[in-house]
Protein backbone atom coordinates (compact mmCIF):
# COMPACT_ATOMS: atom_id res chain seq x y z
CA UNK A 1 0.00 0.00 0.00
CA UNK A 2 2.67 2.45 1.05
CA UNK A 3 4.85 1.73 -1.98
CA UNK A 4 1.91 2.13 -4.39
CA UNK A 5 0.81 5.44 -2.98
CA UNK A 6 4.36 6.66 -2.59
CA UNK A 7 4.96 5.96 -6.26
CA UNK A 8 1.88 7.94 -7.22
CA UNK A 9 2.94 10.85 -5.04
CA UNK A 10 6.44 10.79 -6.49
CA UNK A 11 4.95 10.72 -9.98
CA UNK A 12 2.88 13.82 -9.29
CA UNK A 13 5.87 15.59 -7.77
CA UNK A 14 7.91 14.69 -10.81
CA UNK A 15 5.26 16.09 -13.11
CA UNK A 16 5.29 19.32 -11.15
CA UNK A 17 9.05 19.52 -11.56
CA UNK A 18 8.81 18.95 -15.31
CA UNK A 19 6.15 21.62 -15.55
CA UNK A 20 8.34 24.17 -13.77
CA UNK A 21 10.99 23.59 -16.38
CA UNK A 22 8.67 24.35 -19.27
CA UNK A 23 8.02 27.94 -20.24
CA UNK A 24 4.45 27.17 -21.22
CA UNK A 25 3.59 24.66 -18.51
CA UNK A 26 1.52 25.42 -15.43
CA UNK A 27 0.36 23.73 -12.27
CA UNK A 28 -3.28 23.06 -11.48
CA UNK A 29 -3.93 23.04 -7.73
CA UNK A 30 -6.58 21.00 -5.98
CA UNK A 31 -7.20 19.25 -2.69
CA UNK A 32 -9.70 16.98 -1.05
CA UNK A 33 -11.20 13.51 -1.37
CA UNK A 34 -8.98 10.45 -1.13
CA UNK A 35 -11.67 8.35 -2.88
CA UNK A 36 -10.71 9.56 -6.42
CA UNK A 37 -6.98 10.04 -5.79
CA UNK A 38 -5.86 6.96 -7.80
CA UNK A 39 -7.65 8.10 -10.95
CA UNK A 40 -6.68 11.77 -10.56
CA UNK A 41 -3.04 10.66 -10.27
CA UNK A 42 -3.32 8.56 -13.42
CA UNK A 43 -5.08 11.31 -15.36
CA UNK A 44 -2.43 13.79 -14.21
CA UNK A 45 0.39 11.76 -15.71
CA UNK A 46 -1.33 11.42 -19.07
CA UNK A 47 -2.48 15.04 -19.20
CA UNK A 48 0.96 16.43 -18.44
CA UNK A 49 2.27 14.51 -21.43
CA UNK A 50 -0.15 16.18 -23.84
CA UNK A 51 -0.50 19.65 -22.32
CA UNK A 52 2.60 20.37 -20.26
CA UNK A 53 0.36 21.22 -17.29
CA UNK A 54 0.75 19.28 -14.06
CA UNK A 55 -1.71 18.57 -11.27
CA UNK A 56 -0.77 19.29 -7.68
CA UNK A 57 -3.53 17.40 -5.86
CA UNK A 58 -3.48 17.00 -2.08
CA UNK A 59 -5.30 13.83 -1.01
CA UNK A 60 -6.48 15.10 2.38
CA UNK A 61 -10.12 14.06 2.62
CA UNK A 62 -13.35 15.71 1.58
CA UNK A 63 -13.58 17.86 4.68
CA UNK A 64 -10.16 19.30 3.94
CA UNK A 65 -11.06 19.86 0.30
CA UNK A 66 -14.18 21.82 1.22
CA UNK A 67 -12.19 23.86 3.75
CA UNK A 68 -9.38 24.64 1.29
CA UNK A 69 -11.63 25.79 -1.54
CA UNK A 70 -13.55 28.00 0.87
CA UNK A 71 -10.22 29.40 2.08
CA UNK A 72 -9.26 30.01 -1.58
CA UNK A 73 -5.93 28.21 -1.19
CA UNK A 74 -6.60 25.91 -4.18
CA UNK A 75 -8.24 26.29 -7.58
CA UNK A 76 -10.62 23.42 -6.90
CA UNK A 77 -11.76 21.42 -3.92
CA UNK A 78 -12.81 17.79 -4.15
CA UNK A 79 -15.49 16.08 -2.10
CA UNK A 80 -17.36 12.80 -2.17
CA UNK A 81 -20.18 14.54 -0.32
CA UNK A 82 -22.16 16.79 -2.67
CA UNK A 83 -23.22 20.16 -1.29
CA UNK A 84 -26.85 21.27 -1.33
CA UNK A 85 -27.77 24.21 -3.58
CA UNK A 86 -28.21 26.58 -0.62
CA UNK A 87 -24.70 25.81 0.64
CA UNK A 88 -23.21 26.25 -2.82
CA UNK A 89 -24.93 29.59 -3.30
CA UNK A 90 -23.89 30.82 0.13
CA UNK A 91 -20.24 30.12 -0.69
CA UNK A 92 -20.38 31.24 -4.34
CA UNK A 93 -19.46 27.76 -5.54
CA UNK A 94 -20.47 25.37 -8.29
CA UNK A 95 -20.02 21.61 -8.20
CA UNK A 96 -19.86 18.82 -10.73
CA UNK A 97 -19.12 15.08 -10.58
CA UNK A 98 -16.09 13.55 -12.29
CA UNK A 99 -16.34 9.79 -12.02
CA UNK A 100 -18.34 7.01 -10.37
CA UNK A 101 -16.75 4.60 -7.92
CA UNK A 102 -17.74 2.30 -5.11
CA UNK A 103 -16.86 1.38 -1.57
CA UNK A 104 -16.25 -2.13 -0.29
CA UNK A 105 -15.95 -3.73 3.11
CA UNK A 106 -12.39 -4.96 3.61
CA UNK A 107 -11.49 -7.46 6.30
CA UNK A 108 -8.56 -9.32 7.80
CA UNK A 109 -9.82 -12.71 8.96
CA UNK A 110 -7.48 -15.69 8.77
CA UNK A 111 -8.85 -18.58 6.73
CA UNK A 112 -11.59 -16.53 5.05
CA UNK A 113 -10.70 -15.73 1.45
CA UNK A 114 -11.59 -12.56 -0.45
CA UNK A 115 -15.19 -12.73 -1.61
CA UNK A 116 -15.94 -15.70 0.62
CA UNK A 117 -17.52 -13.50 3.29
CA UNK A 118 -21.03 -12.12 2.71
CA UNK A 119 -22.38 -9.09 4.57
CA UNK A 120 -25.59 -7.09 4.42
CA UNK A 121 -26.32 -3.50 5.40
CA UNK A 122 -28.09 -4.13 8.72
CA UNK A 123 -25.28 -6.43 9.90
CA UNK A 124 -22.60 -3.90 8.92
CA UNK A 125 -24.53 -1.22 10.83
CA UNK A 126 -24.65 -3.47 13.91
CA UNK A 127 -20.91 -4.17 13.63
CA UNK A 128 -20.16 -0.44 13.47
CA UNK A 129 -22.51 0.21 16.40
CA UNK A 130 -20.73 -2.40 18.51
CA UNK A 131 -23.76 -4.71 18.67
CA UNK A 132 -22.02 -7.46 16.71
CA UNK A 133 -18.59 -7.86 18.25
CA UNK A 134 -17.27 -11.27 17.14
CA UNK A 135 -16.75 -12.83 13.75
CA UNK A 136 -18.74 -15.91 14.71
CA UNK A 137 -21.76 -13.89 15.83
CA UNK A 138 -25.07 -15.48 14.82
CA UNK A 139 -25.90 -12.58 12.47
CA UNK A 140 -22.71 -13.13 10.44
CA UNK A 141 -22.99 -16.92 10.57
CA UNK A 142 -26.53 -16.73 9.16
CA UNK A 143 -25.20 -14.93 6.08
CA UNK A 144 -22.25 -17.32 5.75
CA UNK A 145 -23.33 -20.95 6.18
CA UNK A 146 -20.39 -23.28 5.72
CA UNK A 147 -17.75 -20.58 6.29
CA UNK A 148 -15.40 -21.29 9.20
CA UNK A 149 -15.74 -18.03 11.15
CA UNK A 150 -13.41 -17.67 14.14
CA UNK A 151 -14.34 -16.83 17.70
CA UNK A 152 -12.41 -13.58 17.33
CA UNK A 153 -13.19 -10.00 18.29
CA UNK A 154 -14.01 -7.65 15.43
CA UNK A 155 -11.86 -4.51 15.35
CA UNK A 156 -13.78 -1.75 13.59
CA UNK A 157 -11.67 0.71 11.57
CA UNK A 158 -13.19 3.99 10.43
CA UNK A 159 -12.03 7.35 9.14
CA UNK A 160 -10.68 9.86 11.63
CA UNK A 161 -10.74 12.82 9.23
CA UNK A 162 -13.61 14.68 7.59
CA UNK A 163 -14.42 12.28 4.81
CA UNK A 164 -16.80 12.03 1.89
CA UNK A 165 -16.14 8.30 1.94
CA UNK A 166 -17.59 8.33 5.46
CA UNK A 167 -20.55 10.41 4.26
CA UNK A 168 -21.34 7.81 1.58
CA UNK A 169 -20.87 4.90 3.99
CA UNK A 170 -22.92 6.50 6.77
CA UNK A 171 -25.63 7.50 4.28
CA UNK A 172 -25.87 3.87 3.18
CA UNK A 173 -26.13 2.66 6.79
CA UNK A 174 -28.82 5.28 7.44
CA UNK A 175 -30.82 3.86 4.51
CA UNK A 176 -30.65 0.26 5.75
CA UNK A 177 -30.71 0.72 9.53
CA UNK A 178 -33.16 2.97 11.33
CA UNK A 179 -31.10 2.54 14.50
CA UNK A 180 -28.04 3.95 12.73
CA UNK A 181 -30.10 6.75 11.19
CA UNK A 182 -31.51 7.91 14.54
CA UNK A 183 -28.45 7.38 16.74
CA UNK A 184 -25.49 8.15 14.43
CA UNK A 185 -26.67 9.65 11.13
CA UNK A 186 -24.71 10.64 8.05
CA UNK A 187 -22.06 13.35 7.67
CA UNK A 188 -18.40 13.67 6.72
CA UNK A 189 -17.62 13.11 10.42
CA UNK A 190 -19.83 11.16 12.82
CA UNK A 191 -19.66 10.18 16.48
CA UNK A 192 -18.50 6.61 16.02
CA UNK A 193 -19.94 4.21 18.59
CA UNK A 194 -16.89 1.93 18.45
CA UNK A 195 -13.59 1.29 16.69
CA UNK A 196 -10.36 3.10 15.86
CA UNK A 197 -9.83 5.96 13.43
CA UNK A 198 -7.40 6.25 10.54
CA UNK A 199 -6.70 9.09 8.14
CA UNK A 200 -7.74 8.72 4.53
CA UNK A 201 -8.64 5.65 2.51
CA UNK A 202 -4.90 4.97 2.73
CA UNK A 203 -4.99 4.86 6.53
CA UNK A 204 -8.02 2.60 6.76
CA UNK A 205 -6.55 0.22 4.17
CA UNK A 206 -3.23 0.16 6.03
CA UNK A 207 -4.82 -0.54 9.42
CA UNK A 208 -6.94 -3.39 8.09
CA UNK A 209 -3.96 -4.91 6.28
CA UNK A 210 -1.92 -4.91 9.48
CA UNK A 211 -4.55 -5.87 12.07
CA UNK A 212 -5.98 -9.36 12.50
CA UNK A 213 -9.74 -9.44 12.99
CA UNK A 214 -10.31 -5.97 11.55
CA UNK A 215 -12.92 -4.59 9.18
CA UNK A 216 -13.06 -1.27 7.33
CA UNK A 217 -14.64 0.57 4.42
CA UNK A 218 -12.53 1.87 1.54
CA UNK A 219 -12.85 2.89 -2.08
CA UNK A 220 -12.60 -0.18 -4.29
CA UNK A 221 -9.36 0.90 -6.00
CA UNK A 222 -7.58 0.98 -2.62
CA UNK A 223 -8.77 -2.53 -1.80
CA UNK A 224 -7.44 -3.87 -5.10
CA UNK A 225 -4.18 -1.91 -5.07
CA UNK A 226 -3.37 -3.13 -1.58
CA UNK A 227 -4.51 -6.73 -2.16
CA UNK A 228 -7.05 -6.58 0.65
CA UNK A 229 -9.83 -9.11 1.07
CA UNK A 230 -13.28 -7.65 0.54
CA UNK A 231 -16.76 -9.05 1.01
CA UNK A 232 -19.67 -9.72 -1.25
CA UNK A 233 -22.84 -7.91 -0.23
CA UNK A 234 -26.59 -8.39 -0.19
CA UNK A 235 -28.18 -5.51 -2.12
CA UNK A 236 -31.54 -3.75 -1.94
CA UNK A 237 -33.19 -6.47 -4.04
CA UNK A 238 -31.90 -9.16 -1.69
CA UNK A 239 -29.35 -10.49 -4.16
CA UNK A 240 -25.83 -11.47 -3.10
CA UNK A 241 -23.41 -9.84 -5.53
CA UNK A 242 -19.71 -9.11 -5.97
CA UNK A 243 -18.01 -5.76 -6.42
CA UNK A 244 -17.36 -5.37 -10.16
CA UNK A 245 -17.47 -2.68 -12.81
CA UNK A 246 -20.74 -4.17 -14.02
CA UNK A 247 -22.43 -3.97 -10.60
CA UNK A 248 -21.22 -0.37 -10.19
CA UNK A 249 -22.61 0.47 -13.63
CA UNK A 250 -25.90 -1.19 -12.72
CA UNK A 251 -26.28 1.04 -9.68
CA UNK A 252 -25.37 4.18 -11.65
CA UNK A 253 -27.79 3.30 -14.45
CA UNK A 254 -30.72 3.83 -12.09
CA UNK A 255 -29.70 7.41 -11.33
CA UNK A 256 -31.89 10.27 -12.51
CA UNK A 257 -29.23 12.48 -14.08
CA UNK A 258 -31.80 14.94 -15.38
CA UNK A 259 -33.04 15.60 -11.86
CA UNK A 260 -29.46 15.78 -10.62
CA UNK A 261 -28.66 18.45 -13.21
CA UNK A 262 -31.49 20.60 -11.89
CA UNK A 263 -30.10 20.21 -8.35
CA UNK A 264 -26.51 21.24 -9.15
CA UNK A 265 -25.63 17.58 -9.78
CA UNK A 266 -26.53 16.53 -6.24
CA UNK A 267 -27.05 12.78 -6.49
CA UNK A 268 -26.78 9.88 -4.04
CA UNK A 269 -26.21 6.44 -5.56
CA UNK A 270 -26.25 4.19 -2.46
CA UNK A 271 -28.83 1.43 -1.98
CA UNK A 272 -30.10 1.61 -5.56
CA UNK A 273 -32.68 -0.96 -6.71
CA UNK A 274 -31.81 -3.62 -9.26
CA UNK A 275 -30.71 -7.23 -9.03
CA UNK A 276 -27.15 -6.35 -10.12
CA UNK A 277 -26.74 -3.01 -8.29
CA UNK A 278 -23.77 -2.67 -5.91
CA UNK A 279 -25.18 -1.11 -2.72
CA UNK A 280 -22.39 1.35 -1.85
CA UNK A 281 -21.83 3.16 -5.14
CA UNK A 282 -21.04 6.87 -5.28
CA UNK A 283 -19.84 9.71 -7.43
CA UNK A 284 -17.18 12.20 -6.46
CA UNK A 285 -17.30 15.99 -6.94
CA UNK A 286 -15.28 19.06 -7.83
CA UNK A 287 -16.00 22.43 -6.18
CA UNK A 288 -15.02 25.71 -7.87
CA UNK A 289 -15.89 29.39 -7.57
CA UNK A 290 -18.35 31.04 -9.93
CA UNK A 291 -16.24 34.19 -9.73
CA UNK A 292 -12.70 32.94 -9.12
CA UNK A 293 -9.95 35.26 -7.95
CA UNK A 294 -7.71 33.72 -10.64
CA UNK A 295 -9.90 33.05 -13.72
CA UNK A 296 -6.98 31.75 -15.78
CA UNK A 297 -6.24 29.07 -13.18
CA UNK A 298 -9.89 28.01 -13.16
CA UNK A 299 -9.90 27.84 -16.95
CA UNK A 300 -6.83 25.57 -16.84
CA UNK A 301 -8.53 23.28 -14.33
CA UNK A 302 -11.64 23.05 -16.51
CA UNK A 303 -9.49 22.16 -19.53
CA UNK A 304 -8.02 19.32 -17.49
CA UNK A 305 -11.46 17.96 -16.57
CA UNK A 306 -12.74 18.41 -20.14
CA UNK A 307 -9.76 16.37 -21.33
CA UNK A 308 -10.48 13.73 -18.66
CA UNK A 309 -14.12 13.37 -19.71
CA UNK A 310 -13.09 12.98 -23.35
CA UNK A 311 -10.00 10.82 -22.93
CA UNK A 312 -9.86 9.45 -19.39
CA UNK A 313 -12.49 6.71 -19.63
CA UNK A 314 -10.12 3.79 -20.28
CA UNK A 315 -7.86 4.86 -17.40
CA UNK A 316 -10.89 5.12 -15.10
CA UNK A 317 -12.07 1.64 -16.07
CA UNK A 318 -8.57 0.24 -15.53
CA UNK A 319 -8.81 1.38 -11.89
CA UNK A 320 -12.41 0.15 -11.55
CA UNK A 321 -14.10 3.54 -11.70
CA UNK A 322 -17.06 4.08 -14.02
CA UNK A 323 -16.98 7.05 -16.44
CA UNK A 324 -19.99 9.35 -16.31
CA UNK A 325 -22.69 8.87 -18.98
CA UNK A 326 -22.58 11.25 -21.95
CA UNK A 327 -25.76 13.08 -20.99
CA UNK A 328 -24.24 13.91 -17.60
CA UNK A 329 -20.97 15.11 -19.17
CA UNK A 330 -22.83 17.31 -21.65
CA UNK A 331 -24.81 18.92 -18.82
CA UNK A 332 -21.68 19.40 -16.72
CA UNK A 333 -19.72 21.11 -19.50
CA UNK A 334 -22.70 23.36 -20.26
CA UNK A 335 -22.81 24.36 -16.58
CA UNK A 336 -19.24 25.67 -16.75
CA UNK A 337 -20.48 28.77 -18.56
CA UNK A 338 -21.43 30.18 -15.16
CA UNK A 339 -17.75 30.20 -14.12
CA UNK A 340 -16.26 33.59 -14.94
CA UNK A 341 -13.37 33.34 -17.40
CA UNK A 342 -13.99 29.67 -18.14
CA UNK A 343 -13.91 30.24 -21.88
CA UNK A 344 -16.67 27.69 -22.27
Amino acid sequence: MRSTLKAAIVALAGLAGLAMGSAQAGTISGAGATFPYPIYAKWAGAYQGVSGDSLNYQSIGSGGGIAQIKAKTVTFGASDMPLKTADLNAAGLVQFPTVIGAEVMVYNVAGVASGQLVLDGPTIADIYMGKVGKWNDAAIKKLNPGVNLPDQAILVVHRSDGSGTTFVFATYLSRVSNDWKTKVGAATSVDWPTGIGAKGNEGVAGNVAQTAGSIGYVEYAYAKQNHLKYSRMVNKDGKTISATIDTFKAAASNADWNAATRENFYIILVDQPGAESWPITATTYILMYKNPSEPAASASALKFFKWAYANGGPAALSLDYVPLPKNAVDAIEASWKQIQGSGM
